[in-house]
């Protein structure tokens, strides 16, 4: 494992648990895979193996969604992971990248301004100049090294990309080959190439799919945690690990103060309190799982600098204030009527009501 970095890459992070499972893994595997669909499925979801090694879960939820991505990347036709923001969608693409090809390094991060040379090829110039066409004057994308090497490739924020740019990946994904005509040669991809694709299903609107290149996907929508033990136990532990990533020098996190931060998360997302007995208003931010872990981590970092160690209220009041208000007068609105109607009157919550009414003011 490596330890120098702040993020080591998932096939790093998680060799062993790789080597492992490729050592007892004898069920069939696509060409150039690293490891069987049934290996990759339990990498992602944890299992035992029969040596008694622990293989950790890296995705809770439900294992047919899993298994249904990685059949699809077995065939001919890519992936596109659809879901809210924080649905671990560039989580679960960047583990079956490791699982499958052993390098989730292969990446293309989709914005406004992509270009289609991030996609096929583009020039050094320089080059280009002095020696006219040539293979040294080429610089590869992720896609064409994929497509060379047999990989899986990542591609994050499809619809953020321009519909001229996307379309670049049909002909790409039907005919698995890459034109390079001022070479007068062709890119063919070798076996284990495939595309993961990630996108925001709250950016519909802003470049949809044309339905040629929809047709080149399989898709699969990655949902928000269906119970709250689920979304607390995702949260636990990612937020173990990034604390330990991060070498916060504090206690564990209380794992009731997680639970009480997924509630209100997901309180407000329901519009409802987890009895079903109050109405609650619904802001306009997502409350996804990943923000839940970010405000965690963050009251880490705030009782092991400026607390005890200990996380308290006071520690995640103020990253939960920030996740819900987004709008600084409708949202805000909505925090005070949640804090009023439903914080105030709970058992047990008088320590973040406070804390609460502290950030506001």
């Amino acid at each position: 494992m490596t330890t120098d970095v702040l993020r080591p890459h998932a096939e790093q992070d998680h060799a062993a648990e790789l080597a492992a499972l490729a050592a007892a893994d004898d069920r069939p595997r696509p060409p150039a895979w690293k490891l069987s669909p049934w290996a990759v499925v339990t990498y992602l979801l944890g299992g035992t193996l029969p040596d008694g090694t622990e293989i950790t879960p890296k995705y809770v939820g439900r294992r047919r969604l899993i298994e249904v991505a990685v059949a699809t990347l077995a065939t001919d036709r890519a992936l596109l992971l659809l879901g809210v923001p924080g649905t671990a969608k560039t989580w679960v693409s960047e583990h079956l990248a490791a699982a499958i090809s052993g390098d989730s390094t292969l990446l293309v991060q989709g914005t406004a301004g992509t270009a289609e040379e991030a996609i096929r090829y583009g020039w050094n110039y320089a080059r280009l100049i002095a020696e006219g066409p040539s293979e040294r004057a080429l610089v590869e994308s992720p896609v064409l090294r994929a497509m060379r090497d047999g990989k899986l490739v990542r591609l994050e924020e499809l619809t953020r990309i321009p519909a001229d740019v996307q379309d670049s990946l049909i002909t790409l994904l039907s005919e698995k080959t890459l034109p390079v005509p001022e070479l007068n040669t062709e890119v063919q991809a070798r076996p284990g190439f495939n595309l993961i694709a990630t996108a925001n299903n709250r950016d519909r609107g802003v470049n949809e799919l044309s339905s040629a290149l929809r047709r080149r996907f399989n898709t699969v929508v990655l949902p928000l945690p269906d119970t709250a033990e689920a979304e607390l136990e995702i949260v636990s532990r990612r937020v173990e690990q990034l604390g330990a990533s991060l070498r916060l020098p504090s206690e564990v996190a209380d794992l009731a103060e997680i639970r009480r931060v997924v509630t209100v998360f997901r309180e407000l997302r329901a519009g409802r309190t987890e009895d079903g007995r109050t109405a609650v208003k619904t802001p306009s931010g997502t409350l996804s799982t990943a923000e839940a872990i970010s405000v965690l981590t963050s009251g880490l970092a705030l009782a092991a600098h400026f607390g005890d160690g200990v996380l308290r209220a006071a520690d995640v009041a103020a990253g939960i204030h920030g996740a819900v208000v987004k709008d600084p007068v409708a949202d805000r609105a909505i925090w005070v009527e949640y804090l009023e109607t439903v914080v105030r009157e709970r058992d047990g919550w008088d320590d973040f009501y406070r804390a609460g009414q502290e950030i506001l003011g």
